[in-house]
């Protein structure tokens, strides 16, 4: 069980970890590690917990790759580049350039790259995971203190669930009985027995399962977090709300939306003014429900997020511009907050979209600046969509219209309904409240979320065009996307799974190459 057992190896290796403040979870491995000694106590428990945490902004998950593994920022930067909304304008070296040309998944064979990274990043984060979620009955501590670990370690296997879920397999409503990823819920070993792929339905109970026992568990566990960097129950709520809306279960969205927002309000988070808010690079922001405090002697140099992104820093940001898609640019208000996020005068748009200027290094010589995982305003936008899918115009407009005033000063929302167009191509706008609560948080959360996981769970193919910004090339490769059920944004299985586990065939359970 070659793979599996990989994963086994790197969840042993994190179990490691030695205890550590809240802002700094750094990395000791150990040479000889004892699970059951590891799991004795919650202190020891605590630093397994953070190791997990401090893999979701390390890099070099793979081998040779580390420009674009930066821990989960990577994931939802494919995701924004695979869909309309952002533009990279030239490959530069070449660093996430064929995410956004459609053409990494020729590289499932060898033990780099997007599928195998992938599946090797969340897999491990799920081994983990399995290991503390195990040790539940066993670990000597504090009840509220066991519950505050296991219940973060149920939160962070539906996470790594979810995002497979995303990138292997299509969108659950519709695809119920499709094939989606193994799962494993036990601790890996050398004796594990490598399992088939699960369908979608199975794989979203287990998350669902799994999100119930992480709200079970933080119910009764200590209040205060150790930090930002950890899922706290309003977070989960959070989480909770993100799958809802994948499912199309629009009360649960309401609900755990609605669950989340008091929770921040609890903590004192709240929307934000976008002056008081500049760079998103800062986790202890008054809206930052999850973020990952990075200081300067952990942070990644070059392989970091915002070294691709911000230009101003002449790193690779300039090298390989990021920008706005014009057409989403040109549909804000012309008084509308967010503007700052983007130039459309910078020197260097050419052709194409305009500069971003959302996401800065808030030090550039220490190569600093926190990852945001989760701000308030998400929250609202969920609520709002969830309303509007239950019939609830005026809901709706209410929960949209308090977040939209925080941009724009004068934004009174009266649309109605919950059409929406095949694709995002704006002639085809249906001109509806949920297009509307949509195109808000294409706007907001450019460059945080991921567009892809949007369109997929909208049934909505990718329409991308040379007026919007995107090259010649990026257009045509990205051709055959406008279809909502193309399986072009399907990722490989890695070879290296199937030549490790003997429950996957090669020929039946690879998704299409295309």
């Amino acid at each position: 069980m070659k793979s599996i057992y990989k994963f086994a190896l790197l969840g042993l290796l994190t179990l490691g970890i030695s205890s550590c403040s809240e802002d700094q979870l750094e990395t000791t491995p150990s040479t000889s590690v004892d699970t059951e000694q590891l799991m004795g106590s919650t202190s020891k428990a605590i630093a397994s917990l953070n190791g997990i945490y401090r893999m979701l902004y390390s890099v070099g998950y793979t081998s040779g790759w580390e420009s674009e593994e930066m821990g989960i920022t990577a994931f939802n930067h494919v995701a924004d580049l695979m869909g309309e909304d952002q533009i990279q304008q030239s490959s530069g070296s070449g660093w996430f350039y064929y995410d956004y040309l459609y053409m990494v998944k020729s590289d499932y064979t060898h033990n780099a790259g997007r599928p195998y990274g992938t599946w090797n990043f969340f897999y491990t984060i799920i081994s983990n995971a399995n290991y503390l979620i195990a040790a539940d009955d066993t670990m000597v501590g504090e009840e509220k203190d066991k519950n505050y670990i296991v219940g973060q370690a149920y939160a962070l296997r539906a996470l790594g669930y979810f995002y497979l879920s995303q990138y292997y397999a299509q969108t659950i409503v519709g695809h119920e009985d499709d094939p989606c990823v193994p799962l494993y819920t036990e601790p890996t070993t050398k004796e594990t027995k490598g399992k088939g792929r699960a369908t979608n339905a199975a794989v979203y109970a287990l998350i669902d399962s799994d999100i119930t026992a992480a709200i079970e568990k933080l119910s009764h566990a200590k209040t205060t977090r150790d930090s930002k960097s950890h899922l706290g129950l309003a977070e989960v709520y959070g989480l909770a709300a993100r799958v809802a809306l994948v499912e199309e279960k629009w009360k649960d969205a309401k609900n755990y939306a609605e669950l989340a927002i008091d929770g921040a309000q609890k903590e004192g988070l709240e929307i934000t003014e976008v002056n008081n808010f500049l760079g998103v690079n800062n986790a202890a922001s008054k809206n930052v429900m999850w973020g990952l405090k990075i200081v300067a002697d952990q942070s990644q140099a070059l392989a970091s997020y915002f070294s691709h992104m911000d230009a101003s820093a002449g790193k690779y940001g300039a090298a390989a511009r990021v920008q706005i898609n014009r057409e989403l640019y040109d549909s804000m208000d012309a008084t509308d907050a967010r503007r700052v996020w983007w130039n459309p005068n910078d020197s260097h748009n050419k052709s194409n979209g305009y500069q971003q200027e959302k996401f800065k290094f808030s030090n550039q010589s220490t190569y600093e600046g926190d990852y945001v995982l989760m701000r308030v305003e998400e929250m609202y936008l969920i609520k709002a969509e969830a309303q509007c899918m239950l019939d609830d115009n005026e809901g709706a407009q209410a929960t949209l219209n308090e977040y939209m005033k925080t941009r724009v000063a004068d934004y009174n929302c009266t649309k109605t309904g919950k059409a929406i167009a095949e694709t995002s191509d704006p002639a085809k706008a249906t001109g509806s409240l949920r297009e509307e609560i949509i195109n808000q948080r294409r706007i907001e959360l450019w460059g945080e979320f991921g567009r892809l996981y949007d369109l997929r769970r909208l049934h909505q193919g990718v329409y991308r065009s040379v007026e919007q910004g995107h090259s010649a090339a990026a257009v045509y490769y990205a051709s055959g996307t406008e279809d909502p059920e193309n399986t072009r944004w399907l990722m490989t299985i890695p070879q290296s799974e199937f030549d490790g586990n003997s429950a996957l065939d090669p020929v039946k359970d690879q998704n299409p190459m295309n």
